[in-house]
């Protein structure tokens, strides 16, 4: 799991309806000050003091430590550069490259404002070259679901992502979602493409104020969600895709059901259609309060973080408790 080898499961009593805190502190700086912020009434010094960490130990010192001499990683952008790592193959890819890499940093929680932040985000700027169009990195490609986790990282890092922004406002689809093939002609939304445009058109309005043209398109993306009750089709009812059920963690560019609870708890979206995910939600914790990890994506990584499917998921156990937590606490 991490070089402490905390245990797989929780060893302490569990109290019903809690989270294993105890278990959950058992574990990597990237996931420990998540959850003293989220899951308990830690001081705000303390917190930041465990945050720090993120870029000195454990996870986050690895995969920083896994950069090229320009600040790449893998020589790629979302996929290695020739001749590195494997290749795309029997529904997997490798997930070693600039982009998933940065997303496993955003989702650590490794401090913006650090210099060690500020260095990789300039760096990336610099040398980073999308496979698409020989293009900035930061400046996105075509594709939706890339460009969305592109606008997440720039965001929270700093770098200026304003006329992607602007491109995913074009891209948005009448339905109010996006389609990583609408280039091809695709006029029907992806719930993968729509929840990655989402969160990083949140996250960007959290760090500029955004505009209403950005505020109301994502207000759309979130109606095409919730009309589909975050996993339903809206002609029939039916669950779209089974895998939707299961819960991965890093979620890539995929969609499943917790993340998008995570992206409502994220925006503080409370609607009675979330009734039927949240109950979902808690029928997938089990007896000793852990969730698991359910759905991993193939392909190669830095490094695993969990110790496989069908086992206890801190990172999933984290999400999914504070989801609850958040549900749980309106009025």
């Amino acid at each position: 799991m991490n070089d402490s080898a905390p245990a797989d499961t929780p060893r302490a009593p569990h109290v019903a309806g809690e989270p294993p805190i105890d278990w959950l502190l058992d574990s990597d700086p990237a996931l420990r000050w998540q959850v003293l912020r989220d899951l308990t009434a830690a001081p705000a010094d303390a917190v930041a003091v465990e945050r720090a960490r993120v870029a000195e130990e454990g996870w986050g010192a690895r995969l920083l430590a896994a950069r090229d001499r320009d600040g790449q990683w893998m020589g790629g952008a979302c996929f290695p550069g020739r001749g590195r790592g494997e290749q795309p193959a029997q529904g997997g890819q490798p997930w070693t490259a600039t982009l998933p890499a940065m997303m496993e940093l955003y989702d650590f929680g490794l401090d913006p404002a650090s210099r060690t932040a500020r260095e990789m985000t300039s760096l990336v700027a610099a040398h980073c070259r999308w496979e698409y169009n020989g293009g900035p990195f930061f400046d996105g490609e075509v594709e939706p679901c890339i460009n969305g986790r592109t606008v997440t990282l720039g965001a929270y890092f700093g770098a200026d992502v304003d006329r992607l922004v602007t491109r995913l406002l074009t891209d948005q689809l009448a339905d109010g979602g996006w389609n990583c093939w609408t280039e091809k002609g695709a006029a029907v939304s992806s719930f993968h493409s729509t929840i990655c445009v989402l969160e990083g058109l949140l996250e960007y309005e959290r760090a500029t104020g955004g505009s209403a043209e950005s505020e109301a398109a994502r207000r759309a993306g979130e109606e095409y969600l919730l009309d589909r009750s975050l996993f339903r089709r809206k002609s029939t009812g039916e669950v779209a895709v089974d895998t939707w059920l299961r819960f991965s963690f890093p979620t890539r560019w995929r969609y499943d059901v917790l993340r998008g609870l995570e992206y409502f708890r994220s925006a503080n979206v409370r609607d009675p259609r979330l009734d039927e995910p949240i109950e979902l939600l808690r029928s997938r914790r089990q007896a000793d309060g852990t969730w698991l990890l359910e759905n991993t994506h193939p392909g190669a990584v830095h490094f695993r973080l969990e110790d496989g499917d069908g086992r206890p998921s801190r990172w999933n156990t984290l999400r999914a408790s504070r989801v609850l937590r958040w549900w749980d606490a309106r009025g």
